[in-house]
């Protein structure tokens, strides 16, 4: 009996002592568990964005090798046309909406989001051209405050809403690129890059001056504006549609500053009279436009529809001219004839008869001329 009690006390010491050491499994078992869900989260840059939504969103760009024809575009969005006014209102935050510039400006404090200099037509976004955030901050006056968990390796600062440039960014450039794809045989225009621009006066209240701040990647930026509804129309204040879906529609209203040459040379440069920039404007935005249309031979319809226009061009030359003749010929002033009595006094004023048809012209009658020998008096008398 003594031995089975010693058994039974070793036995039940050894599960006392397994009950810890089980637990202490299940315990790390758990924080590992822990542990890969925060991993998880941390993959989630921001509400509403995931890593996954970002590689749904992210496109690849068309080999050069894909392409027979691209040109690149610079364009200046001024935010006070009707068209480029989503990009700049709400100038606060209502009701979760915010402006474009807010937006950027959240996102490079964040670190979720990198910036790039601007190099004036050079542009190169590599790591030698990376803006730092704290730098762009000091160099235009832009009040911050370091953010809780920020690194020297990872900074994040933190700016007050009123302190955010919102109503001096008064204009983007943007770089377009339009490209001929021969894998689908369709021209594609796609958004480069964006620099927000500030206007500010110099310290004499003079006119003011453009400073491009810097340039970002529009597929990076991407994802974060397609979470980001916007209503574009005064007439229906539903948002109908989101910040990406604004610019990859051209909604927007831009004026052509300047395209990639050899010289890097702007528009002005080159044509320095304002009737021949406003030429040249028209006529980039016009090959743009008809690059596609010329590829293809047009239909019958097509064919139908040109004729039948120009025709009525024609004949509608044709009117405006008739009623130049018309016009012109009322305007000439009446020829009058004026009657005077014999006194010398004018009586009478009279419109002078005019006779249609041919004028005949009198011609003078010649001499007659005799050829018969005149006789002489002597000879009469004779």
């Amino acid at each position: 009996m003594k031995k089975i009690k010693r058994i039974a006390l070793a036995a039940a010491a050894a599960f006392v002592l397994a009950v810890p050491a089980m637990a202490q499994d299940s315990g790390s078992t758990a924080v590992m568990r822990r542990g890969g869900k925060s991993s998880r989260q941390q993959q989630t840059t921001t509400p509403g964005v995931t890593t996954r939504m970002q590689q749904r969103l992210q496109t690849d760009p068309a080999s050069d090798a894909d392409l027979s024809w691209m040109k690149v575009i610079y364009r200046s969005l001024d935010l006070t046309k009707d068209e480029n006014a989503p990009l700049y209102f709400p100038e606060m935050p209502v009701d979760g909406n915010e402006s474009l510039i807010r937006i950027i400006l959240r996102l490079l404090a964040n670190g979720q989001l990198t910036a790039y200099e601007y190099l004036d037509g050079r542009e190169v976004f590599n790591e030698e051209n990376k803006l730092k955030v704290r730098d762009m901050l000091d160099r235009y006056h832009i009040y911050y405050q370091d953010a809780k968990g920020s690194t020297e390796r990872n900074p994040k600062f933190e700016i007050h809403e009123s302190d955010v440039p919102a109503t001096e960014v008064l204009s983007y450039y943007i770089i377009e690129r339009w490209e001929f794809d021969t894998r689908t045989n369709r021209m594609q225009t796609r958004i480069e890059a964006i620099c927000p621009v500030l206007h500010r006066e110099d310290d004499y209240g003079m006119e003011s001056m453009k400073y491009p701040m810097f340039w970002v990647k529009y597929d990076d930026l991407k994802p974060y504006l397609s979470t980001q509804n916007i209503f574009v129309s005064d007439a229906n204040n539903l948002p109908t549609c989101t910040y990406a879906d604004y610019f990859t529609l051209g909604l927007y209203n831009g004026d052509i500053y300047k395209t990639r040459n050899l010289r890097n040379r702007s528009m002005k440069q080159l044509y320095p009279n304002p009737d021949d920039l406003a030429h040249a404007q028209d006529s980039i935005q016009k090959q743009l436009d008809t690059f596609e249309d010329k590829l293809w031979v047009p239909t019958l319809e097509q064919l139908a529809a040109e004729r039948e226009k120009r025709e009525a061009l024609e004949a509608g030359l044709a009117a405006d001219q008739d009623s130049t003749a018309l016009a012109t010929a009322a305007e000439e002033p009446k020829k009058t004839r004026v009657s005077t009595s014999s006194r010398g006094k004018k009586t009478e004023t009279r419109p002078a008869k005019v006779k249609r048809g041919k004028t005949k012209t009198k011609t003078q009658k010649a001499p007659k001329t005799t050829t018969a020998p005149r006789r002489s008096v002597r000879d009469r008398k004779r």
